[in-house]
């Protein structure tokens, strides 16, 4: 398995317990449309994320995070830096 394959199953396992909807996670899931999330529960799971990750997103990196694949790929990107 890839590390970026890796990071995928491991940030939808963190998702999971903020799924309120059980809504079916893919690459193209985003998490205002599909999850419905607000700001509270979006730094919630950032934490989770930089805490299981062990990297920071900056604030800026949030805004252009839309999708569950677009967060993969960021935290491929911090923890090669």
């Amino acid at each position: 398995m890839s590390d970026r394959a890796a990071i995928f199953d491991t940030v939808t396992r963190l998702i999971e317990p903020f799924n309120k909807k059980g809504v079916a996670l893919t690459e193209t899931t985003s998490f205002a449309g599909d999850l419905e999330w607000d700001s509270l529960t979006v730094m919630d799971f950032v934490a989770a994320v930089e805490d299981e990750f062990d990297i920071l997103i900056t604030m800026n990196m949030q805004a252009e995070i839309e999708t569950v694949g677009q967060l993969a790929d960021a935290v491929v990107k911090l923890k090669n830096q």
